[in-house]
C-alpha cells in the first residue's frame, strides 16, 4: 500500500506510473551563506561545491531508498533574500523542513530562530505534523565556531525538533543521514496520522478502517528563478552514477 506522507503538504502516494513509491518534499531553509546549496548538492552528487549563485532557487528530484522503501525525494534549495518573512510559500508544499545555519556565523543561527517561529506557528495543531530538523553546517570550521552545540540543542529542544551538525565538504554519510532522517520523520508522522483515524462498523458487523483521504498534490512554489533538476540515486553505491555536470550549471565542482 502506498503511504501518504503529509497529506496535502506534498508527501503523498505517487502518480499512476509510479504507484507503490511514496513522495516526500523537503524544503531547505536558512540564511544566505549557511551552506544550503552545498549540503543539497553534496547529498545528490557526493561532491562539494565551493561557488554557487545565492540568488538561484533550485528544486531537485532524487529516487532514494530509505529503510528498504523507495521514495521520490523532492528537495527545494531555497533562496529567500527576505529571510523568514517570505517562507510562507513553502509551508503547504513541504513534508519536512531542514533549517540550516553555519556554526561559524552567529547571525545565521539567530535567523534560524526566526524560521522556527514561523514554522512552529504553521505546524501547531496539524495532524500529522510537519517535521523540522535544525542543522548546523560547516563543522569543518570548528576552530571558528560561534555557535555552541549546547545552544543549538537548547534551541532544538525549545521547538521540539531534531538537531544535527554536519559538514558539506567532509564525509558524505552524515549528510545523507540527515536527508534520510527527514524522510523517516515524515513517514512516522504520516503513519501516526493514519493509525489515529477512527473506525466505523458496517452493517455486517465488520470493523473497517475509514479509508485515507485522497492526496491533494500541491504544485511547487514557482519563483522566476526556480528550475527543476532530476537526479537518480540508489543506496547501492556500486551502481550509483553521478549526474552530469550540466545539471548543475553555475556550480563549481571539486
Amino acid at each position: 500500500m502506498s503511504l501518504m506522507f503529509g497529506r496535502s503538504r506534498g508527501f503523498s502516494a505517487a502518480s499512476a506510473p509510479d504507484r507503490g513509491r511514496a513522495e516526500c518534499n523537503v524544503a531547505v531553509l536558512g540564511m544566505t551563506g549557511s551552506g544550503k546549496s552545498a549540503l543539497t548538492v553534496k547529498f545528490l552528487t557526493r561532491r562539494f561545491i565551493s561557488e554557487y549563485d545565492p540568488n538561484l532557487e533550485d528544486t531537485y528530484t532524487s529516487e532514494e531508498v530509505v529503510d528498504q522503501q523507495p521514495v521520490l525525494l523532492k528537495i527545494m534549495d531555497t533562496a529567500d533574500q527576505d529571510g523568514p518573512a517570505n517562507c510562507e510559500r513553502y509551508l503547504t508544499w513541504a513534508s519536512a523542513f531542514l533549517v540550516v545555519y553555519s556554526i561559524d556565523n552567529r547571525r545565521s543561527f539567530e535567523t534560524c530562530q526566526q524560521y522556527l517561529d514561523v514554522l512552529s506557528l504553521h505546524t501547531k495543531g496539524l495532524h500529522p505534523e510537519t517535521p523540522i530538523i535544525l542543522l548546523g553546517n560547516k563543522l569543518d570550521m570548528e576552530r571558528h565556531r560561534q555557535v555552541s552545540k549546547s545552544d543549538a540543542v537548547s534551541l532544538a529542544s525549545r521547538y521540539g525538533c531534531l538537531f544535527f551538525e554536519v559538514s558539506a565538504c567532509a564525509n558524505y554519510p552524515p549528510v545523507q543521514h540527515v536527508f534520510h532522517e527527514a524522510v523517516r520523520e515524515a513517514r512516522r508522522e504520516s503513519e501516526a496520522g493514519l493509525a489515529s483515524r477512527p473506525l466505523f462498523i458496517s452493517e455486517d458487523k465488520h470493523v473497517t478502517p475509514v479509508p485515507p483521504l485522497t492526496a491533494c498534490l500541491r504544485e511547487l512554489p514557482a519563483p522566476a528563478t526556480a528550475k527543476l533538476v532530476t537526479v537518480k540515486s540508489s543506496r547501492a553505491q556500486s551502481k550509483r552514477r553521478a549526474p552530469t555536470l550540466t545539471l548543475l550549471k553555475g556550480f563549481k565542482i571539486f
